[in-house]
């Protein structure tokens, strides 16, 4: 990977913000604001798993078509995240953002309120979709909001902080709604989240500024990497669901491929690319945009198999469930907010995220360790806080690598890799340890009968396995970490120059 980052001029025409110095005057609650949206994006991708037993029994579906009320939404997510980045670029972040809530609110209120299965897998689709369009534009109206390096630390930090204990956030809050209002409110919360941050955005943001030469959308482009995303998450899906030999999965996970690569091939080629290589093809952005994946494949593992085994083997209530994994968000919020602002803008990325891949490594290593009658505060708690503590240093600092030093007009776009990045690595993790799991059950089977006892400690081995698998990947990261990466602190973002300000800045009131 190159080691230079395009940097572009701001427009000398920039509408001058009411500043403190060069500083955003409501920066934090712009953050504030964000975070907010953040987590409800977040957070949904695990909140139905929790209520999708009561739907089911409420809308009157089959198990098998289960999966669709989660897989829809990944589906549209993944698929549609570059071309979302990509709007946020041509009309502008705040337009986008705003778009963005309204669309998920609505497509919540739809899907609460859905009266067939057919109903509700048509909100989650849709929620999806202006799910693609919100994340991104968030992200990158981070970027451009927080450019001095120590607030901008903090800042990231409070934001991968969300994005990484959202998940466990959804499940705790799922528990709650589920066991004491109803399952719909799982999908009605987030008309609470959306309002809020409406309200907020027009409040703290402001108008935008001029952002000079809008790039063109590349149509040609937009269409091959949708149909390409939507084929890999498809394809991974239903390895999950129908094994790896199944006809869909391979014509899925082929067709995606070769659309990526033919994606690749014609970005180098045209003149106004939907994704500019020079965006992921910069070494730091690159080495953070493959962290993202990686963890969000290991991550998974913890949410996926912990859930199982808390619920299956120890008869844990979805709400017991969603508070025992409240040790792993609690030590993110305050590695996130109150370690890593200090230590990126002093030693840059490469140590934090080595030395955080290494702690997830032995957090899972220690949820291995589970037995069918393992006390909680000896075996889950301590594992969670560790990996808690590794998480907290990876996802701010990837974050804020990913996005630093970027071009302005490819902010949108560049921030939209980070989500795509953690979306296809969650899909694959979630695929691979499923099927790792699986022939891990069916061993122990034939190794052992398939009495009562059998049966249980048959699934205790399956979760063993994907937990040290998942261990494995994380030092797998911290392997890349340390080759990729180079040593130092971060770059500040090429609008954020002395004397400069930023190309599309958000104007405080």
């Amino acid at each position: 990977m190159a080691d230079t980052t395009v940097e572009s001029p701001a427009p000398a025409s920039a509408a001058p913000a009411r500043r403190h110095g060069a500083k955003h005057e409501h920066r934090w609650w712009v953050l504030a604001v964000l975070a907010l949206s953040q987590l409800m994006v977040v957070l949904d991708a695990t909140i139905v798993n929790i209520a999708l037993p009561t739907a089911q029994k409420a809308l009157d579906f089959d198990s098998d078509q289960r999966q669709w009320v989660v897989t829809a939404y990944s589906l549209a997510f993944g698929g549609l995240l570059l071309l979302g980045g990509r709007l946020s670029d041509l009309f502008g972040r705040k337009v986008t953002y705003i778009a963005g809530l309204v669309g998920f609110a609505a497509a919540s209120a739809f899907g609460g309120a859905a009266q067939s299965f057919g109903e509700l897998v048509a909100a989650r689709a849709i929620q999806g979709a202006f799910g693609a369009l919100l994340a991104p534009a968030a992200l990158s109206l981070l970027s451009t909001t927080f450019t001095d390096g120590r607030e901008r630390g903090r800042a990231f930090g409070v934001f991968g902080a969300v994005a990484g204990s959202g998940g466990a956030v959804g499940l705790l809050l799922g528990g709650v709604l589920t066991e004491y209002a109803s399952w719909r409110w799982c999908l009605y919360v987030n008309l609470f989240f959306a309002i809020v941050a409406i309200v907020g955005a027009f409040t703290f943001f402001g108008r935008q500024g001029p952002t000079g030469t809008r790039p063109k959308l590349d149509l040609p482009g937009t269409i091959i990497v949708s149909l390409g995303l939507v084929a890999v998450v498809y394809g991974f899906s239903s390895a999950e669901t129908n094994g790896w030999g199944e006809a869909q999965t391979i014509v899925s996970l082929v067709l995606g491929v070769v659309l990526l690569v033919a994606f690749v091939v014609l970005e180098s080629r045209v003149a106004h690319p939907l994704l500019p290589l020079r965006v992921v093809l910069d070494r730091q952005r690159g080495g953070a945009y493959l962290t993202v994946a990686l963890t969000g494949a290991a991550l998974f593992g913890v949410f996926l198999f912990l859930a199982y085994y808390l619920q299956v083997l120890r008869g844990y209530t979805p709400l017991q469930t969603g508070i025992g994994f409240l040790p792993m968000p609690v030590t993110i919020a305050l590695t996130s907010t109150l370690i890593a602002p200090r230590v990126l803008p002093r030693f840059g990325p490469k140590p934090m995220i080595v030395i955080g891949a290494l702690l997830g490594a032995t957090g899972l290593f220690i949820l291995s360790r589970i037995g069918l009658d393992s006390d909680y505060w000896l075996t889950v708690a301590p594992g969670l806080v560790v990996l808690g503590l590794g998480m907290g240093n990876i996802f701010g600092a990837a974050f804020n690598t990913a996005t630093a030093g970027i071009d302005p007009r490819d902010a949108g776009v560049g921030s939209a890799m980070v989500n795509t990045s953690q979306q296809i690595g969650g899909s694959i993790g979630t695929a691979v340890l499923s099927t790792i799991a699986a022939g891990a059950v069916t061993r122990y089977l034939t190794d052992n009968g398939t009495s009562r006892q059998a049966q249980a400690l048959a699934q205790l081995d399956s979760y063993h396995t994907a937990f040290l698998t998942s261990s494995g990947v994380f030092v797998g990261v911290a392997v890349l970490a340390f080759f990729i990466l180079r040593w130092g602190r971060p770059q500040a973002p090429s609008h954020a120059k002395p004397g400069q300000q930023a190309a599309e800045p958000v104007v405080a009131h």
